[in-house]
């Protein structure tokens, strides 16, 4: 992968910096956390603000609606955007993260055509229905259950940690189509009207007072069966698809975050003369080349993702490290702020809460670790 920017991608920068520095200023006030209502609207208007611009979808294929970019201009866009201090994709995460380019990979021609273009525009909102009470991290061993009913599929069972399902119109649901078979067989990938009859969503308070997780109760809801993304009891390879976008690039935008929080830690250490401590600089020293790896290795995610459409097994190898630097760094901002950083006014504290969740987030660390284990080194699976 060559790490120089071309005349053409740079010329690409200074446009992309341009219209941030016209566009950012006229965006209205953020809403309160607990608005979601509020941030669905100021998050779509976002997102159609860089669909008119040409900026949504940058990097997905042109036969999907985006814009068929190069990879390094992908990062260009995140990174440009991050330091601009651009709104992030915020209730649009599921729809234009994991289910828009997982449709784009997947999906027939008319599901991409229905529910892609309304993904870029911000029109429509997905959530995520993975996870269940009984099966977090261990996806195989869910238990919501589909049967085939002339042309719909009768789904029955719940979800937990469903991620914007108080606003979303649309759910990237798993469902078990076929119980007798294996666990990693008979599970089949659907998207779910969020406004069916039979769904009940029930939201969740975390740590941080935040409701962006609900849980999700099925009962007896019909879901067409031309809403089912590949084969029937195909959906655990589809699901992999899935999952190698969010852990291997949908955190882009959090690295090139993750490296300005450090650079404002380490002017606080100085302002308060801890910067003298050279156990705290080696410390913040080792952070800042975590992180710069971090980068590099998200560049290369990207890049593989733009030659075959999937990350591989570089997403998982970037999950695991990413989630607990992630914690380190706000480890390491509690040191430095010592009783300043019960503040609860100061965004450290919030974002400190977050960093708890990134090692369950996502598939948690041990299950990278066995996937890491397994397919990047070729250990025996364990029993």
């Amino acid at each position: 992968m060559d790490l120089a920017y071309t005349e053409e991608e740079e010329e690409f920068r200074a446009r992309l910096r341009a219209w941030l520095a016209a566009a950012l200023p006229s965006l209205p006030a953020k809403p309160a956390p607990e608005d979601w209502p509020g941030r669905r609207a100021y998050d779509t208007a976002w997102q159609r603000a860089l669909y008119d611009a040409g900026y949504a979808g940058l990097h997905w294929p042109l036969d999907a609606g985006g814009r068929g970019a190069t990879p390094t201009q992908h990062l260009i866009f995140l990174e440009e955007t991050e330091l601009a201090g651009a709104p992030y994709v915020g209730a649009n995460f599921v729809g234009l993260l994991h289910a828009g380019p997982t449709i784009a990979a997947e999906g027939t021609a008319g599901q991409r055509a229905r529910w892609l273009p309304p993904v870029l525009r911000g029109d429509e909102i997905w959530c995520q229905g993975f996870s269940e009470p009984g099966a977090g991290s261990d996806l195989a061993a869910l238990r919501t259950r589909a049967v085939r009913d002339g042309d719909d599929y009768v789904v029955s069972g719940s979800k937990i940690w469903t991620s914007h399902a108080e606003v979303a119109d649309w759910c990237e649901l798993l469902v078990r189509t076929d119980p007798a078979a294996p666990r990693h067989r008979g599970i089949t990938w659907l998207a779910m009207a969020m406004d069916a009859p039979g769904v009940t969503v029930r939201p969740l308070r975390t740590l941080a007072g935040s409701t962006e997780f609900a849980e999700v109760f099925l009962d007896e809801v019909r879901v067409p069966a031309e809403n089912r993304v590949g084969a029937e009891n195909d959906g655990w390879r589809v699901t992999m698809v899935t999952l190698s976008f969010e852990r291997g690039t949908a955190f882009v935008g959090e690295v090139v975050a993750c490296r300005r929080t450090l650079a404002a830690l380490a002017a606080e250490a100085r302002r308060r003369g801890s910067w003298d401590d050279p156990v705290l600089r080696r410390r913040l020293g080792g952070l800042n080349a975590e992180f710069r790896a971090l980068w590099r290795l998200t560049q290369w995610n990207v890049s593989e993702a733009g030659r075959g459409g999937v990350v591989g097994t570089g997403g998982s190898v970037f999950k695991l490290r990413y989630s607990h630097a992630r914690q380190e760094l706000y480890e390491a901002a509690a040191e430095v702020l010592g009783a300043d950083a019960a503040d609860l006014d100061r965004e450290w504290v919030l974002d400190r809460l977050s960093s708890l969740s990134y090692t369950i987030a996502a598939g948690t660390s041990q299950i990278q670790r066995n996937i890491v284990a397994e397919r990047v080194l070729g250990l025996p699976k364990g029993r």
